[in-house]
């Protein structure tokens, strides 16, 4: 195989190979296709480097001078706010060391601008975005269909040439991904048609993820699917993981009053079932999660940072606070959703530092954030799918060609024998299949209302291109109809001219 660094500027190629060295499986498959401007579907193991492959070929574009900097070429959309700000700090560290090599060389390099957008920016640098759009946004589902409601936000949007979208594994088979998709799809008649790259480690049926991405060209002899290539790693991800359960007949449950079992205490079947941290000698039974978080603090010292995943926003406070009683130092931070995005940065800042030795988190740190190395992960309750297993596991032995390490806490009987069937099925790469979401009105309704208050449209005219979505492809004229005339009723001045219904 050709080297596939050569394809890029010789001092991008001299960064890269002083750098990082040898490009990865990924990289080396995806690079010639993405440099002939081909849609592709990327999915390989987290820390395979899978999203410098996507951004690279385009800050080439820039270095070389094909993309003149000044406009928005690059939109780049993740389904968390957390993971677009990493992304942000992890583009412009290579950014600036790759513009290092070119001033070294005496050569110039673009002022390329990165900028987010999401619920977390404020609406000063949301105004000062759309008067001088960056060269590559990074936003949200959610931000991009707000920004195609203005007319200014459509404007920034029109010299696009690659959308870059990652972790679709967590929003295709929900209607949050038909909102996402669609907004990509309504992006074609702005700025033509751009280059779509989309990014997993975790999505199966890849062939059906791969035509959701890809939706339909509308042509003189109908509708024509997009070519997207799947391009698969061929690299082998490494996995050590334990599980751990309970003793006695009621384990942890309970939140208010959890049930206790005789000792208070919590076993490991490879130890002969002896309680880890219960009542000795027929002292009073402890709370089941208090013994819990003792084990975990046990944990937590015999390493140099511990990411401890919860199901859900109270549990991941309450072991936090539980862990923390006693110290004299807080030993561990919650992570989640509802926490300020001050309070999220902070936390993510400590403990890739390594002033922090442990965080709890829901599936806000799921995804490919970076917080540094991990020494292990520790997922207390099975999460709900496979795919959430895994993609939380390999938050530890992030790097290329590391084993990722983890431990199950189960918390009752049942949950035993779910954590026991998620390993397996992770060491196996046994996924969920993703079930798509087809043509769901409610949100039919809020994107026709969006496009009317973007432009007038024919009613033939706007159904035709409402079915190149991939999630309406199969849509009946007749549901179309329906949905038209609820968003009428009592109201006319909708800007759509009047047409016979087909």
């Amino acid at each position: 195989m050709t080297d596939p660094l050569s394809l890029f500027h010789p001092l991008i190629r001299k960064w890269f190979s002083e750098q990082l060295g040898t490009p990865t499986d990924i990289q080396a498959q995806s690079w010639p296709r993405i440099a002939e401007g081909r849609h592709v579907l990327l999915t390989a193991p987290t820390g395979s480097g899978k999203t410098l492959t996507a951004f690279l070929w385009a800050l080439n574009r820039f270095a070389t001078g094909a993309w003149a900097a000044g406009a928005t070429r690059i939109l780049y959309v993740s389904p968390l706010k957390a993971l677009n700000n990493d992304i942000h700090r992890n583009l412009i560290a290579p950014l600036e060391a790759i513009r290092a090599v070119f001033h070294a060389a005496g050569e110039a390099f673009p002022e390329v601008r990165v900028r987010v957008r999401s619920g977390d920016t404020p609406a000063t640098e949301r105004r000062r975005m759309l008067k001088s759009p960056p060269d590559i946004l990074i936003t949200t589902p959610e931000s991009l269909n707000l920004l195609l409601i203005s007319a200014a936000g459509r404007d920034s949007l029109r010299d696009l040439s690659v959308v870059i979208l990652d972790e679709i594994h967590a929003v295709a088979g929900s209607k949050r991904g038909t909102h996402l998709i669609t907004a990509v799809d309504r992006l074609v008649p702005l700025a033509g048609e751009f280059q779509r790259i989309a990014l997993s480690a975790t999505v199966k049926p890849l062939e059906t993820v791969a035509a959701w991405a890809g939706g339909y060209v509308l042509g003189e002899t109908g509708y024509v699917p997009r070519t997207v290539e799947l391009i698969r790693s061929r690299a082998v991800k490494s996995y050590a993981l334990r599980v751990r359960y309970p003793a006695g007949e009621s384990a942890v449950s309970g939140f208010g009053r959890p049930p206790r079992d005789r000792q208070g205490g919590i076993a490991d079947p490879g130890g002969g079932g002896a309680p880890v941290g219960g009542a000795p000698g027929g002292d009073a039974p402890q709370d089941g999660w208090t013994v819990m978080a003792a084990e975990l603090k046990a944990r937590i010292a015999d390493a140099r940072s511990t990411l401890i995943f919860a199901n859900n926003r109270r549990l991941s406070e309450r072991l936090a606070r539980l862990i923390n009683d006693g110290e004299a130092v807080p030993l561990a931070y919650a992570h989640h959703g509802s926490l300020s995005r001050e309070i999220r940065a902070v936390v993510e800042t400590r403990m890739k530092e390594g002033s922090l030795p442990a965080i709890v988190a829901t599936n806000s740190l799921e995804l490919g954030i970076d917080i540094g190395a991990l020494d292990q992960v520790i997922l207390v309750q099975t999460p709900f799918s496979v795919a959430s297993a895994l993609q939380k596991i390999g938050r530890a032995g992030h790097g290329v060609g590391q084993t990722s390490r983890g431990l199950l806490f189960a918390s009752h009987g049942r949950d035993l024998l779910d954590a026991a069937a998620a390993v397996r099925c992770v060491l196996t790469a046994d996924l969920e299949e993703t079930r798509m979401v087809e043509g769901p009105l409610d949100l039919l309704a809020q994107i026709l209302l969006s496009m009317a208050v973007s432009g007038e449209w024919t009613l033939d005219r706007l159904y035709a291109f409402v079915r190149t979505s991939h999630p309406y492809r199969h849509l009946p004229r007749s549901h179309f109809d329906l949905v038209m005339e609820m968003l009428v009723a009592g109201s006319r001045p909708l800007a759509f001219a009047n047409s016979n219904p087909a």
